[in-house]
């Protein structure tokens, strides 16, 4: 299946930059990186991931409830859509392994993620927790709008930067549900 392009305007007055209508920013990756590395420093990774988690989810609900209105999504293929315009951002290249929404669960792998092509392969951790927030949100924008309820968490269960090698592997499932349970594919 091919990938739509992305449509991009920049207006000529104020120069910014809309994608599907959306405002946008673009910054060079290394700015985004060193940002995200400074402030990691000074929190430290837990803090920080809180807090981007929480930002994250927000921010991937509002997308993805945008979104679908815009191409007139619904279910699973928003979650996919949003996963399709993350990978043609530049953020990695997401695949969609296993979801169910449903039973709130998903299998997600990121591949060529920006933070592990700055630490690099042999980080000795986790780099990419970043995504964890807007994997949950968008699954939990899906579940809303087919009127199911419940709390999801995400984990990164493998990361390039810490010894995978086939990229990350992130696992979303309800909030009660023990880690590393049953996932059902449903693509």
């Amino acid at each position: 299946m091919a990938k739509p392009a992305l449509d991009i305007q920049v207006d000529a007055v104020t120069g910014e930059w809309r994608v599907d209508g959306m405002p946008m920013i673009l910054v060079p990756r290394h700015f985004l990186v060193n940002n995200h590395v400074a402030v990691e420093a000074a929190v430290g990774q837990s803090a920080y991931a809180k807090h981007l988690h929480a930002a994250g989810y927000k921010s991937a609900w509002q997308w993805c409830e945008k979104e679908a209105a815009h191409h007139g999504l619904s279910g699973v293929a928003v979650f996919h859509h949003y996963m399709q315009r993350l990978s043609q951002r530049g953020w990695a290249q997401f695949d969609v392994e296993a979801i169910d929404a449903p039973a709130g669960t998903a299998r997600v792998r990121a591949r060529h993620s920006v933070f592990v092509s700055e630490a690099g392969p042999n980080a000795g951790r986790k780099t990419c927790y970043m995504f964890e927030g807007w994997l949950v949100g968008a699954l939990e924008y899906v579940r809303h709008a087919q009127h199911l309820s419940g709390s999801l968490v995400a984990q990164e269960t493998i990361c390039a930067a810490d010894g995978g090698v086939d990229g990350c592997v992130f696992e979303v499932r309800p909030f009660n549900k023990p880690a590393n349970g049953d996932v059902h594919a449903t693509k």
